[in-house]
């Protein structure tokens, strides 16, 4: 059964400097924390989110029972990342649209809403905004920064930004950068959205429309990547919605209506993301997932990147993600052993793609309960 969760947030005056040489002021941060801190401060987990999730990653909201958190299977009372011995924060990205300050809000010089002027935002910049929370909340040390996906980079971008303020780093499903395939597949979901004639160059809200048309081809995008073959032909196969007129083939050869089960499931989730998530804000984190690359200014070498390191890793990967396959972390790995640091690696054999690491695979699981018993409670 999962736990109350309660929504925290929290508004910084002085400006945070950004990578892009820009500067955001007067934002605001929401967050949520379970379970309590010790009284050395010493037993604090910062969960990072992925693209379309949130700081609302265990737990249910009072009078909603099926507001799980993305990682409520993960993570509260008795679970793998245990509540009962950790004090874990989840916190909303900057440019985010659940509740940190993003491009849906009030510029502070202006008094209009941001809109497709809010500030670049890198990986780099997200860590340091965590950075600044957590200074409020009087943590210097973490016990662990985990994340899947694009959490995975952040949590990654934590070691060699903070490389002293972190005693273990847990990266599931990620990669040290995005391959051109990736880059190419963000690229045609951003063009699906900036070319919806409702986008207005990002100023949609002073029209009082959205861009649902993109919003809904940039999630049908996105979830074909995050899903195995395997997957989606034993979920929907070539079966057919419903019945159809041509005894012989089956088929009705229509252009226009849904026919095959896979069509329907995808229309549903675009349908289903447009009106929740907001247009400028996926282009914003899809881009920062296209400048993720802490080799860069290292000519392309990860191990010197990842000298910077100091903490003990686990990474975790499985079989049939594409999208983020275990080649990718087995870089991370190669990169952190070329630099003697302590690596613990899991490859998981799963059928569920990318999404495999928000499901509730047992060996999965394990593997992360294991490590935070006997590693990160040690």
């Amino acid at each position: 059964m999962s736990f109350l969760a309660t929504p925290q947030f929290l508004t910084f005056d002085e400006p945070l400097a950004l990578q892009s040489g820009a500067s955001i002021r007067d934002y605001t941060l929401a967050y949520e924390t379970y379970g309590t801190l010790n009284a050395d401060r010493s037993n604090a987990v910062l969960i990072c989110h992925a693209l379309n999730a949130s700081h609302h990653v265990a737990g249910v909201y009072e009078g909603q029972p099926k507001s799980e958190g993305w990682w409520d299977n993960m993570i509260g009372p008795g679970k793998s990342v245990d509540t009962n011995r950790f004090f874990v924060i989840g916190i909303n990205n900057l440019g985010s649209c659940f509740g940190s300050t993003g491009p849906m809000h009030t510029h502070p010089d202006t008094g209009r809403v941001y809109g497709a002027d809010f500030p670049v935002m890198t990986v780099e910049d997200w860590v340091n905004a965590q950075a600044r929370l957590l200074d409020a909340l009087g943590i210097q040390q973490l016990a662990a920064v985990m994340g899947g996906s694009l959490g995975g980079m952040q949590a990654l971008s934590w070691t060699l930004q903070y490389p002293e303020r972190m005693r273990h780093a847990v990266v599931v499903a990620s990669a040290p950068n995005l391959n051109a395939e990736n880059i190419a597949f963000n690229e045609v979901a951003r063009r699906a959205i900036v070319t919806d004639p409702d986008f207005h160059g990002g100023h949609f809200y002073e029209h009082n429309v959205v861009p649902k048309r993109g919003l809904r081809i940039a999630r049908m995008i996105g979830h074909i990547t995050y899903l195995s073959d395997d997957v989606m032909n034993e979920k929907f196969g070539r079966e057919l919605r419903e019945a159809v007129v041509d005894s012989a083939t089956g088929y009705r050869y229509s252009t226009q209506d849904v026919e095959f089960q896979i069509e329907s499931y995808l229309r549903y989730q675009g349908d289903k993301f447009s009106e929740y998530f907001d247009a400028n804000t996926y282009l914003l984190i899809t881009r920062a997932l296209d400048y993720f690359d802490p080799a860069r200014a290292f000519g392309g070498q990860l191990s010197a990147a990842l000298a910077q390191a100091r903490c003990r890793f686990l990474l975790v990967s499985f079989s049939t993600d594409w999208r983020f396959s275990p080649q990718r972390s087995r870089e991370i790995v190669k990169g952190l052993l070329d630099n003697r640091r302590d690596v613990s690696y899991a490859e998981i054999d799963a059928p569920h793609g990318h999404d495999a690491f928000l499901l509730d695979d047992p060996r999965y699981l394990n593997v992360v309960r294991t490590y935070f018993e006997r590693e990160v409670a040690a």
